[in-house]
């Protein structure tokens, strides 16, 4: 399939998002035309006063579930191009089916509706998956690839689920089942021998690990911060939360990590690059412990003013740790050649964030 060229329109799903704003603002940089999904008008009013600079390159429209039937039938119409990020990621759900259903209906919804629509120029979607859909807990360590596929979760929720207590599953393998089973039906959906007669478009998929960085998005405290951005505050600059766990943690906890604005170049290389389609792909900045990113912090100069204290730890100890899970990210390097933002840049970038909002 043709890679996909500014000033094509391209529909971001789930625009209020943290990853997804990144994504917004590349392709509105890169000269692309972008029309983003929010849950609500007054949700995307934030994103309109962001992205007035662009003018008419950049409109919103209201998608208010992406679960239901037909969700995105009028979003997709008119795009060329397509950047699905739209999906759930806490770690406050009960039911797995909190974060599941969701994250299928909505993956599987945005490809029925590119489908149905019969006068479609879409060329290509992307979606974006996670490091969870591929990595497994082993006591030994273990290199990734885009072969391997994250089962161990849905073992885990069926083991629970027979046992009747579903509901006390691990939270992580609640959110790592969400997106293994949503990436797997859009794999389903596309090679589907009914759908690939109809089927005018590829298909290529993006699988992050942990996701740090500056928001644009709107946030007004630490604490309406997204998942993995309010981890990084809480271990990173706050020292009294960071401390509370205990440096044994902070040297020993961490796996891979990309900064958001890396993934958000990512998600337009996906569209550009003809050999991502039909293509799943890792993207991951290498590896962290949070001691890495807390050195980094205390090595700033000036230190952030900010309304915490910085924690400590043991400076160094993140650099020793052992690594249990470690992503291959050759066919990005290939296909892509993505070049990541170093745990130093990405700290003092976020900091600034933060000392600019007054925390």
């Amino acid at each position: 399939m043709p890679a996909v060229q500014p000033p094509c329109k391209v529909l971001v799903s789930g625009a209020t998002g943290y990853i997804a704003a990144w994504v917004v603002q590349n392709l509105l940089e890169r000269g692309y035309s972008v029309r983003g999904t929010a849950r609500s008008v007054a949700k995307g009013e934030y994103l309109k006063k962001v992205f007035a600079p662009y003018g008419d390159k950049f409109e919103v429209v209201v998608v208010e579930d992406i679960s239901q039937d037909g969700a995105f039938d009028e979003a997709v119409k008119g795009v060329d191009a397509i950047e699905h990020t739209a999906s759930p990621f806490h770690m406050n759900a009960v039911d797995p089916d909190e974060l599941i259903k969701p994250a299928v209906n909505g993956t599987v919804g945005m490809l029925k509706s590119v489908l149905k629509d019969e006068s479609t120029k879409v060329k290509r979607v992307v979606i974006t998956s996670s490091g969870a859909a591929v990595l497994r807990e082993e006591p030994t360590q273990l290199t990734f690839t885009e072969a391997d596929w994250n089962t161990q979760c849905l073992e885990v929720l069926k083991k629970f689920e027979d046992e009747g207590r579903k509901n006390e599953a691990p939270n992580m393998m609640k959110y790592r089942a969400s997106k293994t089973l949503a990436e797997r039906s859009a794999w389903e959906f596309v090679n589907d021998p009914e759908n690939k007669l109809r089927i005018k478009w590829d298909l290529a998929v993006l699988n992050p690990p942990f996701v740090f960085g500056p928001a644009i998005h709107e946030i007004t405290t630490p604490s309406s911060l997204n998942t993995s951005a309010a981890t990084f505050y809480n271990y990173v600059a706050d020292g009294t939360k960071a401390n509370a766990a205990g440096n044994d943690f902070l040297a020993n906890t961490g796996t891979c990590w990309i900064d958001v604005r890396d993934l958000a170049e990512a998600h337009a290389l996906a569209l550009e690059k003809e050999a991502a389609g039909g293509e799943r792909i890792i993207v991951s900045g290498g590896l962290w412990k949070w001691q890495d990113f807390i050195d980094a912090a205390n090595d700033l100069n000036p230190l952030p003013k900010l309304s915490t204290t910085l924690p400590v730890g043991i400076r160094g100890a993140g650099k020793t740790a052992k690594h249990l899970s470690i992503y291959n990210t050759a066919k990005a390097d290939r296909i892509l050649g993505l070049k990541y933002r170093s745990i130093a840049e990405t700290t003092k970038d976020t900091f600034g964030d933060y000392e600019a909002r007054g925390w």
